[in-house]
């Protein structure tokens, strides 16, 4: 089985943000939370607590997004 980008999830504070996803996305959200329980070995997790932690990893991997920032460490 391939490895998934994300790990466990951190229990971090949050910020409240509402937003609309087609319901593609949602099914798949669903599916990687399920994914994640079983390679984690926890339960699973809702499927709105991994948008913040998924986001997180794509600016996190975005190179033009971290040059801007300056933080490019090329």
């Amino acid at each position: 089985m391939t490895k998934l980008k994300l790990g466990p999830l951190a229990d971090d504070r949050a910020v409240k943000l509402a937003a609309e996803v087609p319901a593609t996305v949602h099914r798949d959200l669903i599916a990687y939370a399920a994914a994640l329980a079983a390679e984690t070995g926890s339960e699973p997790i809702l499927p709105e607590k991994l948008v913040a932690p998924m986001l997180a990893k794509f600016m996190a991997s975005d190179r033009g997004f971290s040059r801007r920032r300056g933080g490019a460490k090329d």
